[in-house]
């Protein structure tokens, strides 16, 4: 494990900067726009599910997208130290907020994980908008534009975690499997 050194602390930092990612605020049309699908108007909450959401994908896709198989430790213990730092959470809350996400993160990776006929978007558009309160969203037309806003932290969370840890070096002539001794 890395405790020690550049090559630890350099990781840690890029896990760091990883999840700085991940916490990134949503943007006021995405939080408009669940509050007015899914929320009732609530914007707060909105803005909390859309929050979770980023985060949870951000962890999840450290777990499928990185290159060294401690990378998703090191973005966990980082997401952990962010959440408990939170200055959006009132100190008597932590724990409840850490349970809701916890929640999150289970439905997104099921839905991940799912075999569908549904593209990938769809299936975490609609845990978004079911956590967001509206099942009825969930089946409707905001289904789509959720897929969307889901897809696009997909790609800035892959695009992060590329930019902190490297992206895959692979010869364009052979396939991955000549490359593996």
């Amino acid at each position: 494990m890395w405790r020690f050194g550049a090559r630890g602390r350099d990781a840690r930092q890029a896990a760091a900067a990883y999840v700085r990612e991940a916490f990134a605020e949503p943007a006021a049309e995405e939080v408009a726009w669940l509050a007015a699908t899914a929320t009732a108007g609530d914007a707060d909450h909105a803005a909390w599910e859309l929050r979770y959401a980023r985060r949870a994908v951000g962890l999840l896709v450290a777990q499928t997208n990185a290159l060294d198989d401690r990378t998703p430790s090191l973005v966990a213990r980082a997401l952990d130290a962010a959440m408990a730092a939170d200055p959006l959470v009132a100190a008597d809350l932590g724990e409840l907020a850490t349970r809701q996400f916890n929640e999150r993160l289970s439905a997104y990776r099921d839905a991940l994980d799912a075999r569908s006929a549904e593209s990938r978007g769809v299936r975490l558009g609609r845990v978004l908008l079911v956590f967001a309160g509206s099942v009825r969203a969930a089946r409707g037309p905001g289904l789509l534009e959720a897929g969307a806003v889901c897809e696009r932290m997909l790609a800035e969370c892959a695009a992060a975690l590329a930019q902190q840890f490297g992206e895959a070096q692979l010869p364009e002539d052979q396939p991955p499997s000549a490359v593996v001794p």
